[in-house]
């Protein structure tokens, strides 16, 4: 582990009882040493992972880790409990704690380091070395793999294992590996001449049974090499040759695609999407989360020889990440989300390519553009007016994409690539029969559950070599056309009407709220799932060839508070730095440009950090942005571009005054809590002019 980790950085004596504290203890060594910036950010983001999946695991293990802006170098701390610490695994309290931290620019080959710690994790015998410790130094050794009494653990118990694969191999017919199989293995695998060492054995097996498997977490660095050596494990304990591609935060080595065509079946144990997934089409599949690939890998491994003996070969369409039958913590809304969240990414980037070319063409040719004649009849290389034509025209055709953009990317991260031509389908259908967003997002739902009610239906096997090319795409389409067309296409588009016309007649206190409650949703999560339906909800209205003053307005107090938490933030950092760790003023430098840029998402290393302060203050000052944006009428045709649209801008003098009330607002809010956390520290510390203690902490150990 290279200098990662050192004996000040072991506690054989931890006594925290829960697993904040755990965190907090060994979290303070790493602060000690520098190699940590702020405690508080770190374990911000400490918790905010472990919010997402428990990192307990069976055996009495809890690895607490994350990537953070707060951490300088790739660091390891281990801690041992007497008491155990719950850290959410099935088989009880963990004993070793290993709090793993990686900067947000963690280098391929420190990562590399840190995935080796987590496949020793599977190892009994190193395990076991741990507790039975009795130096600080001597563990932090044998976790760097150094040799030594207890270092050489891991060697020998990995030369044990190896001994024991081979006897096994031996002994039983269709091994993975000659290597691994010894003498015996290779004896057995002699007839059939392969570098495998599969052969026929006693029981007349041509080879044994062949899985590859993918692993990948969230973070990329315990979860994703703990499975692999998990399923490996199990695979040589169940004679079944297991090939196994980490997809983590180091990157990805490919599987040989002739291994891949070899296989017999495919474990995919992943909670992130899984890379270059159409090469395991039409294998029988099992799609599940990365923990079960930790936890129960015998059980994986037997699920796919069921599927293989049963011929359930999966259909391209199904198991798809956000569709996985059983992944711990994903219920319907937390899949509808991941769908919805799907198509608004993809449509995102058409939105901001063709408003913005729209509004260029209303600046070069003014606001009669949209009457213009088309290019492809009428253009002057020495006219502004043409040019300001041809912008336009290509605006609006790329924001003619958005509706079947959106569609068939809601389709996709249900189905995968299959429900993409339904989708788009559906999508281009809602535009005919003016159904609109609201139309886009149906056809989308009903175009992935399509295709994933086909998939799930069995197929013979002749029919399964042209089911994503043929059967798929012409059976889903003519399902959701039908849908469209005859069945749900007219009362969605009524839906739609009414909605527009209800925004064309907001005026007065009306308008005012509306604004009030846009802010609030675009600063509650910092582009997030809220920030994205509110953002989506403005483009929509302005994503036609002449849209409504409302929705100009709405789209303009959507983007000024979406530029509030990052200026405030940069503002506050300028006024009052001391309430700030030096990492948070560095960012605070940035967060000025990401501001005027409309990239709210600047804002998120201090929300991070402090989210009771941040947050709030944030979404206090976006309100009052919107809602001052709304009163003073003014409007945005263009989704994207900060300041730099402003001249754009109806009412832009107002506009620039609501944003700037905004950001004083919230500045001045976090400013004040962070001031009165500050003030009750100083207060349960004593007088700073007589406590030597805490006349003695510098002023950047203030957490803010």
């Amino acid at each position: 582990m290279s200098e990662m980790i050192t004996a000040d950085l072991v506690d054989l004596d931890l006594s925290a009882d829960t697993r904040e504290a755990a965190a907090r203890a060994l979290a303070e060594r790493m602060l000690a040493r520098g190699r940590v910036t702020d405690l508080d950010g770190f374990l911000a983001d400490v918790a905010a992972r472990e919010a997402r999946m428990p990192t307990g695991l069976d055996g009495g293990i809890g690895i607490p880790h994350c990537r953070s802006a707060h951490v300088t170098e790739p660091t390891l701390a281990f801690g041992r409990s007497t008491a155990g610490i719950d850290f959410g695994a099935a088989d009880g309290p963990a004993d070793l704690i290993f709090l793993i931290a990686a900067p947000a620019g963690a280098d391929e080959a420190h990562l590399t380091i840190l995935s080796s710690l987590a496949r020793q994790l599977m190892d009994a015998e190193f395990t076991s070395a741990l507790r039975a410790a009795t130096d600080a130094g001597a563990a932090a050794a044998l976790i760097r793999g150094e040799e030594g009494a207890e270092g050489g653990a891991a060697g020998a118990a990995d030369a044990e294992a190896g001994a024991e694969a081979g006897a096994e191999a031996g002994a039983r017919p269709g091994v993975a590996h000659a290597e691994a199989g010894g003498e015996a293995g290779a004896e057995v695998g002699a007839d059939a001449g392969g570098g495998s060492g599969a052969g026929a054995g006693a029981d007349g097996a041509a080879r044994p049974f062949r899985i590859v498997a993918v692993t990948s977490c969230p973070t990329g660095i315990a979860h994703t090499y703990m499975a692999a050596e998990s399923l490996e494990n199990a695979g040589r304990e169940a004679g079944v040759e297991v090939v196994v591609e980490t997809q983590g935060s180091a990157g990805f080595t490919r599987l040989d695609p002739a291994v891949i065509a070899a296989a017999d079946g495919v474990i995919l144990a992943h909670d992130v999407p899984v890379r270059e997934k159409e090469r395991f089409a039409g294998k029988p599949t099992v799609d599940t989360g990365v923990k079960a690939g930790i936890s129960r890998p015998a059980e994986l491994i037997a699920e796919v020889r069921e599927k293989a003996a049963r011929g359930e070969a999966t259909a391209p369409a199904a198991g798809t990440p956000v569709d996985r039958a059983g992944a711990p913590g994903e219920g319907y809304g937390t899949r509808l989300r991941t769908w919805l969240m799907s198509g608004v990414s993809y449509m995102v980037p058409f939105v901001a390519a063709g408003g913005l070319l729209i509004a260029l063409g209303f600046a070069i040719g003014g606001y009669t553009v949209n009457k213009a004649p088309s290019v492809m009849d009428h253009f002057v290389w020495t006219e502004a007016d043409s040019w300001g034509a041809l912008l336009f025209q290509i605006g609006g055709v790329a924001f003619g994409f958005l509706v079947p953009v959106l569609a068939g990317y809601i389709a996709y991260g249900m189905a995968d690539r299959p429900g993409l031509v339904p989708g788009f389908v559906g999508g281009a259908i809602a535009l005919t029969v003016n159904a609109g967003f609201l139309g886009g997002l149906a056809a989308g739902l009903l175009a992935g559950g399509v295709v994933m009610a086909i998939g799930r239906a069995p197929i013979p096997a002749a029919l399964r070599g042209i089911m994503p090319v043929v059967v798929i795409p012409l059976v889903s389409s003519a399902v959701v056309g039908f849908l469209m067309f005859v069945v749900i296409g007219k009362p969605i588009a009524s839906a739609q009407k009414g909605m527009t016309d209800w925004l064309n007649g907001l005026g007065g206190a009306n308008a005012v709220l509306l604004g009030a409650l846009l802010g609030l949703m675009m600063c509650f999560d910092l582009g997030g799932p809220v920030n994205k339906v509110a953002y989506a909800f403005a483009t929509a209205g302005i994503a036609v060839a002449d849209p409504s003053d409302s929705a100009m307005k709405i789209m303009a107090a959507v983007m000024a508070a979406g530029m509030v938490p990052p200026l405030a933030m940069a503002l506050a950092t300028t006024v009052r730095g001391g309430l700030f760790t030096r990492t948070e003023r560095e960012n605070g430098k940035a967060a000025w440009v990401l501001g005027i840029s409309f990239i709210s998402e600047g804002a998120i290393p201090f929300a991070a950090a402090d989210p009771l302060r941040v947050i709030p203050s944030s979404m206090l000052g976006g309100a009052v942005t919107g809602a001052l944006s709304m009163a003073f009428g003014a409007t945005l045709r263009a989704p994207h571009g900060g300041i730099f649209v402003v001249p754009l801008i109806g009412n832009p003098f107002l506009y620039l005054v609501a944003l700037a009330a905004g950001v004083c607002v919230s500045a001045a809010s976090v400013i004040v809590l962070k001031g009165l956390r500050r003030q009750g520290a100083q207060d349960a510390e004593g007088d700073p002019e007589t406590s030597g203690a805490s006349a003695a902490v510098p002023k950047e150990s203030v957490t803010a």
